[in-house]
């Protein structure tokens, strides 16, 4: 049983180091102190969040740097435990800053992250031009007023038959809500749908913002491991087995985050059989569905037939700039009129204009002539990074290359422990996402190597400092 919290954190918002950095170094100062022992269970994030005074993102912001630091570690169905720890573990890193303190000041050259197009060649000086000739139309005090709360109906209705035309789908502007990029989508579609205690199935390794979006909404978390086709379908129906309150799976199936996975389409229609038995939506993350080298892209779940349960997101931010914040929702009209009714107390409208400015970009073919564009461009990047590993990193790593996305995953060939690696790749001021960013297991074996924001010289320097060091 956790006993009382035995510390008070003292938050000081004046200093320039971030809160959660705060929390984060207070727990580790205590535990070198000895005021928190080896296996004592730490409170649940909501419950110190609500101790501290401070939003639940913040604590497990700060516990996500823990557990990448190895201070605590996370038991599925246990809690969060304080690391066992040697006193001359403890003993030599006292004089030794955090890597938490150290990510203040390195000052990364490289930076390889998540999945970032390249903003260099976004048409960005076109929707500029499109914005500001919507702006100043006349009568442009009609478009001041609010509008619906699920977006610009000639939006919804553009976005609708690309859906339909395109992905194969068969949904009407009346079943599309258009976000504020798809972490809201994600929020919106989680607070209508989910209620404490109910369960999510979720990828694992995966998106943790998704994992907080659900974890904000109340539910709990049941985690289904990904192998070369997917999701682990005989997984997902071991829980469906075990469990009676499972209310959604959240999976990202073209290519799954972080490992770019595709689902295999045996899956697809096993996932959606589930579906349908056990009465539980299936939310699909399609965020680079754009970005595809192939014959054809692979169509999403949602477009085949005898889906019941679905909720489909999708995104521009990708496609334009990470900056433009705009994503949709399409799902039956049930669902869309509950979000609809979400969106108006938060959110009354998204931005008008700027949908209007995405909107023509779309009708006036610049959109489809920038995609032309970047499938080229990203695909040259991609098959330069596949001959730099298969030059540099042949027998140190094992990787796919597959047929779309802005990122590989490579799987060392031995073991790594990465807390090690990343000092290593500090001191060469290069940046990786680590294990804590896909994971609540400090030893997942895998770097997600995404090229689309790095120059060519870029990519070739950071996998000759991998070889480097793997």
């Amino acid at each position: 049983m956790l006993r009382p919290w035995p510390l008070q954190i003292q938050l000081n918002n004046s200093d320039k180091k971030a809160i959660y950095l705060q929390i984060a170094d207070a727990i580790i100062e205590a535990i070198k102190l000895g005021q928190l022992r080896e296996e004592e269970a730490l409170p649940g994030s909501r419950k110190l969040a609500e101790i501290i005074g401070v939003n639940r993102n913040t604590v497990i912001e700060a516990y996500d740097v823990l557990l990448s630091e190895g201070w605590i570690e996370s038991r599925s169905r246990s809690g969060t435990f304080v690391s066992k720890l040697s006193k001359n573990e403890i003993s030599k890193s006292k004089d030794k800053p955090t890597t938490s303190e150290q990510n203040i000041i390195i000052n990364y050259t490289i930076k390889v992250d998540d999945g970032n197009p390249d903003t260099s060649i976004a048409p960005v000086e076109e929707l500029a031009r499109a914005y500001r000739q919507i702006f100043k139309r006349k009568g442009k005090w009609q478009m001041m007023g609010y509008s619906s709360s699920l977006g610009l109906l000639d939006f919804r209705e553009h976005i609708s038959k690309m859906l339909n035309h395109l992905r194969g789908m068969q949904v009407s502007a009346d079943e599309i809500c258009i976000t504020r990029g798809s972490q809201m989508a994600m929020y919106l579609i989680a607070q209508v749908l989910l209620k404490p205690n109910d369960y999510v199935i979720v990828e694992h390794p995966g998106y943790k913002k998704a994992w907080n979006t659900f974890e904000h909404a109340g539910a709990n978390l049941l985690y289904a491991n990904v192998d070369g086709n997917g999701i682990d379908i005989d997984q997902v129906e071991d829980y469906l087995k075990t469990h009676k309150n499972i209310k959604a799976i959240y999976v990202t199936p073209h290519h799954q985050y972080p490992t770019t996975a595709t689902l295999s389409l045996q899956r697809r229609y096993k996932l959606i059989e589930l579906s349908n038995q056990y009465n539980f939506t299936i939310i699909e993350d399609d965020y680079d569905y754009e970005f595809h080298y192939g014959h054809r892209p692979i169509m999403p779940i949602s477009s085949l037939p005898n889906i019941n349960h679905y909720a489909y997101i999708g995104t521009l931010s990708k496609v334009v700039a990470p900056s433009l914040r705009i994503g949709y929702i399409a799902t039956d009209s049930n669902l869309i009129t509950k979000i609809g009714e979400l969106r108006n107390i938060i959110d009354v409208q998204g931005d008008n204009i700027m949908e209007q400015a995405v909107l023509q970009l779309m009708e006036d073919g610049t959109i489809r002539k920038h995609l032309k564009k970047a499938h080229s461009f990203y695909k040259n990047k991609r098959d330069l990074t596949a001959d730099l590993l298969n030059t540099h990193l042949k027998g140190q790593v094992d990787y796919t290359i597959t047929d779309g996305g802005l990122a590989i995953w490579l799987i060392p060939l031995k073991q790594i422990e990465w807390q090690t690696l990343k000092s290593k790749l500090d001191k060469e001021k290069i940046k990786f996402m680590g294990p804590e960013r896909f994971s609540y297991l400090p030893d997942l074996q895998g770097i997600r190597f995404s090229f689309g924001s790095l120059t060519e010289q870029q990519i070739e320097e950071a996998i000759l400092i991998l070889k480097k060091y793997l």
